[in-house]
Order: C-alpha cells, then structure tokens, then sequence
C-alpha cells in the first residue's frame, strides 16, 4: 500500500474509532443511575419491626396517596422523591442514621434518586431495597396501611375486616375505629371463629401504635391460619382518634344543591375525579365557576385547549402550589388524565382542604375547544 494511502486510511479508520467510542460512552451516560449500596428483604427485615426501631428510617419514595397509602414497609415514613427538596425535615437530624429508601421494585429509579439527593446533603449510612414493596409482599412479609387508606376503607365499605387486637373491656370497649371487631390476640385462639371463612378476604390488623406489638403478632397468626391478604394499621387507635376523634365516623349530609359548581360537579367515589358527563354541564352552564388549569405542555396547550383554561405544567403547580386560587374549586385538565391526576395529588399532599378536583378521561382538543371527551379507562 502506498504511503498517502495507507496515511488516509489509517485516519478513516481513527475517526470512526472515536465515533464508536463517543457513542459508546453516549449510551453509557445515558443509562440509570442506580445507587451502589444495595440491600434485600433478609436486611430490611429486621428493620421494619414493632416497636418501631429508633436507630433507623426507612423512606417510601413512591407518590403518597396512590402508593404509600394502601401499603407500605411498616414503620416507614413517606417522603416522595418528586417532593424530596420540600420533606427534608423529615429527615434525622444525626447524617449518620441507617436510611433505607425504597419504591416500586428493581425498574423503580425513585428511591435511587432519592438515595443520591440524601447523599447529597451528607447522610453517609444509605441503602436502597431494589425489590421494593412488590418484592417485600412476594416474599410473604405484611404491609402497613396509613390512617387516610383506613378512612377510606370504611367510607367505600369495603370488603375489608379490620380487627382490633388490644384487650376488649379494657380498651375495644371504651373506643375504637367504626366497623371493627375485637378479637384479643391473647386469646386468638379462641376468638379465631369470627374471622371469614374466605382466606382471601382482606384483613386489616391495629392496636395502640407503634410500640404496641399485639396486631403484628395477631396479623402472623392470621397469615399461619391460611388467610393471604393481611395487613396493619400500626398508627392504631392512638392515631385514629387524633385524626376523627372518638366516636365512630358520621359522614355530612350532603349540602342542598345551589346554582353553582358544587350543584353541579359530581365526583368518582373517592372524591378525586370529576365525572365526564358533570364536567360537560358544568362547562356549557357555568364554565367560570371553578379555576380551569391544563397542565399539558405549552406547546401542547397552544395547538387547542378549552376556553378559559389557563395553561400551568405539573412542574409549575408543584413549584407554586402556595399561589393557587381558592375562591373558585380548581379542576385539573389534560390529553388522558394522568397528569392531571399528578397534579391533583401534588395539590392534596401540601393543601389538603383545598377544593381542588382532576377530569379523569382522555381529550382530543381543537384550537378553542374540545372534539370529544371519553373516560379514561
């Protein structure tokens, strides 16, 4: 081969060397960054035990109402990674406390970036469960419900048995949380029968809080007697009490109808969601009595949105969620209702009584409207 050619070659040969490396490193980059210091169920275990341990804090870092809520690790606390910067302060204050963050199991990247965000303002003790909370109920472990799931529960009547574990005279008698039924654990055994002949039915285990062990050892007995959908309400009567009082919950009578939104929207049964066919009446009869926000995209919101609705991203409502209004509901608005439903738990998380509701349907939109608007499925 000639000098000049073998020069040119050689030179054809180097840059598409370098290419394929910048490429490679390219895709290198572009993969997740998971956190190093991993741990499993057999390390977590002995962690999530009542009484509640104080040399740890293990951290949910899924969205709180629609994960943390209907179950958890016991003992863990709920801290959002999309709202980490704002929870800081639930965090210890001694940086090196074992923190243990997890989420939705091994494709979940929420409670990595968390676990880095804490590296970040120097904890130096982190791990991170891969598995997460699927992979802590397939292993047979019992998870723990929140106060808010409870209430629900009971408001929905669902199927679910909640079994009040603590001494009846002494404690069941004198309050506890509407639609339970004593059963002792000192005398579980006996009192056994008034459990469901169905194994699958759900069952919800409380007692007098976290330093209370009688619902986690009814809740094993429970699961060696066969039955496979068990869970705690650890917070217990304690927490019960504090958040509806005493008494058994009474709903409201519901308010007489008046020429307004709230004659006019009706809700899904969680209260969340407005429905399609009161959110087309509410639009064609009183479209300025509530705050319409479509949290699509700008570019999205200028090629065809709703009359009168103003464009804020779900970044935006979680960065300014302080300056929203509140003489009028605010209704939620986007192409499928996911987002719209993200920024309706954004709201709920740090306004709570915030008249504030999301259309849960998917939109097809035009420059000043809508085409169609169907439930979402």
């Amino acid at each position: 081969m000639k000098p000049i050619k073998r020069i040119v070659t050689l030179a054809i040969v180097g840059v598409f060397s370098v290419v394929a490396f910048q490429g490679a490193d390219a895709a290198e980059k572009a993969k997740p960054a998971y956190y190093t210091h991993t741990v499993d169920n057999a390390f977590v275990k002995p962690y999530a035990v009542i009484p509640k341990r104080d040399d740890v804090v293990i951290i949910d870092a899924r969205p709180i109402k629609r994960k943390y809520d209907p179950g958890h690790i016991p003992t863990a606390i709920a801290i959002p990674d999309r709202s980490f910067a704002k929870m800081t302060d639930m965090l210890p204050q001694d940086k090196s406390k074992l923190l243990i963050y997890y989420c939705g199991g091994p494709k979940c990247m929420l409670s990595h970036k968390s676990a880095f965000k804490a590296e970040k303002l120097g904890y130096t003790n982190i791990r991170v469960l891969t598995t997460g909370y699927p992979g802590w109920i397939k292993a047979g472990n019992v998870g723990e419900v929140s106060t808010a799931e409870v209430k629900r529960l009971i408001d929905k009547k669902s199927k679910v048995v909640i079994v009040d574990a603590r001494p009846k005279k002494r404690k069941f008698d004198k309050g506890h949380i509407p639609t339970a039924i004593s059963i002792e654990d000192r005398k579980f055994a006996k009192q056994a029968s008034k459990l469901p002949a169905d194994k699958k039915t759900p069952l919800l285990f409380y007692c007098g809080g976290f330093k209370c062990t009688l619902s986690p050892k009814s809740a094993k007995k429970a699961q060696d007697m066969g039955y496979t959908n068990v869970r705690l309400y650890q917070a217990g009567y304690p927490a019960w009490k504090k958040a509806y009082g005493a008494a058994p919950a009474v709903k409201k009578a519901a308010a007489k109808p008046t020429k307004s939104a709230a004659s006019l929207i009706k809700t899904g049964p969680d209260g969340d969601f407005i429905t399609v066919g009161s959110f087309k009446k509410l639009m064609a009869e009183a479209p300025d009595s509530v705050h319409l926000i479509d949290v699509r995209s700008p570019e999205e919101y200028a090629a065809g949105h709703m009359k009168g609705a103003k464009n804020l991203t779900v970044d935006q409502v979680e960065a300014d969620t302080d300056s929203l209004p509140t003489d009028k509901p605010v209704v939620f608005v986007c192409a499928s209702g996911a987002r719209a439903g993200e920024a309706y738990d954004i709201v709920k998380m740090f306004r709570e009584n915030m008249k504030v509701y999301y259309l849960n349907a998917a939109i097809e939109y035009k420059k000043d409207g809508y085409k169609s608007i169907t439930p979402a499925s």
